[in-house]
C-alpha cells in the first residue's frame, strides 16, 4: 500500500501504512486519536473516513495543539487538551464509542528538535522533558531533589540501565544540575568509549517516563479505550520501546485468545515494524512497534 495522504513537515508519521492497513478506515467511520500529535495520522485515516465531524484529536501539548487547531480548522473536528487516560475518560463517561482507535505514543519530532523542551541528548537544553507544560514535575526537579536510591529506581525500572546506581550517585554528587549536557555528560562518565548508542539513552528515556508518567497512564487507559470501541472496532497502538510493548502485548493477551469471554482478537499475532525505506528516511521508525486488536462482536 502506498500512502499518498497529505503529511506535516514537522513531523513524519511512523508505520503510516501499518496503521492504514490494520485499522483500515472505511468512509463514515468514527474516529479517536489519543496522541494526535501534529496531525500526520489523523490527516490520512480522515482522508478515508471523510467525516471529520465523527472524529475526535487528543493531545497534552499545547504546541501540538496549536498545529491541529491549525491543520483542521473549520473541518468539524474535535481536539481536546488533555492527556490520554483523562480524555479517554472523560469521553466513555459522556457515553461516546469509535469505530477507530489509535495511540502513538512516546516522544514526537518536534519534542526531540528543540532544544527548549529538554528530550534531546545531541542539543543542550533545561531538564524539562514534560509533555504537557502546564505540570509541574520535570526531570530537573527529579534529578536535584530525588534521592540517590529513588532515582536510581527510575533508571532502573523505566531505562533497564545496568548502572542506575553508578549514574544516580553521580548525579547527587554534582546537583544542581540544570542542562541536559550536564546530565548526558554524568552518564557519560560511568560508560566511557560508547560506540553507536549514546550511553544516556537509558537515562533520558526513563526521566521522561517518570515524569510524563507514561506506563501508568498506558496501563489505566488500555481497558478504557476496549470500553471506547464499539463492536467490531479496532484499537491499534504504536510503542517505541520493550516496556510499552509488554503492557500492550500483555493487555491484549488478557482480553483476547480462545476463549469463551475474550473481548478481543488480535489482528497482530507479532507486531508490525518500519520497513527497511521507512527505517532510513524516518529514523524514529526504527523503534516503533504496532500491535491491533479488534473488538468482539457479542
Amino acid at each position: 500500500m502506498t500512502n499518498k495522504e497529505p503529511h506535516n513537515p514537522l513531523h513524519q508519521p511512523v508505520l503510516l501504512d501499518e496503521v492504514l492497513q490494520t485499522l483500515a478506515p472505511q468512509a463514515g467511520d468514527s474516529y479517536l486519536d489519543v496522541t494526535a500529535g501534529y496531525g500526520g495520522h489523523a490527516a490520512a485515516i480522515l482522508a478515508r473516513t471523510t467525516a471529520p465531524s465523527q472524529a475526535v484529536l487528543v493531545d497534552r501539548d499545547e504546541n501540538a495543539i496549536n498545529e491541529l487547531k491549525k491543520r483542521f480548522n473549520g473541518s468539524g473536528v474535535t481536539i481536546r487538551r488533555q492527556d490520554f487516560l483523562t480524555a479517554s475518560e472523560q469521553l466513555r463517561v459522556e457515553d461516546r464509542q469509535f469505530d477507530l482507535i489509535l495511540a502513538d505514543l512516546g516522544v514526537s519530532s518536534p519534542h526531540l528538535n528543540q532544544a527548549e523542551r529538554g528530550f534531546a541528548l545531541s542539543m543542550s537544553g533545561p531538564l524539562d522533558m514534560r509533555m504537557d507544560q502546564s505540570q509541574e514535575l520535570t526531570a530537573e526537579l527529579i534529578v536535584n531533589t530525588y534521592s540517590k536510591d529513588a532515582i536510581a529506581d527510575i533508571l532502573s525500572r523505566y531505562g533497564e540501565e545496568p548502572k542506575a546506581t553508578a549514574i544516580a550517585k553521580l548525579i547527587v554528587q554534582n546537583r544542581p544540575l540544570t542542562t541536559t549536557s550536564q546530565l548526558a555528560e554524568l552518564a557519560q562518565r560511568v560508560w566511557p568509549g560508547h560506540s553507536r548508542v549514546h550511553p544516556a539513552t537509558r537515562t533520558f528515556q526513563a526521566l521522561r517516563i517518570a515524569v510524563n508518567d507514561e506506563l501508568g497512564l498506558l496501563q489505566r487507559s488500555l481497558p478504557v479505550w476496549l470500553d471506547l470501541l464499539k463492536p467490531g472496532g479496532r484499537l491499534a497502538v504504536i510503542s517505541f520501546h520493550s516496556l510499552e510493548d509488554r503492557i500492550v502485548k500483555q493487555f491484549f493477551a488478557s482480553q483476547g485468545g480462545e476463549r469463551y469471554d475474550a473481548n478481543l482478537q488480535v489482528v497482530t499475532k507479532r507486531p508490525l515494524v518500519a520497513t527497511a525505506h521507512e527505517s532510513v528516511s524516518n529514523p524514529r521508525a526504527r523503534s516503533a512497534k504496532l500491535r491491533a486488536a479488534v473488538k468482539i462482536k457479542k
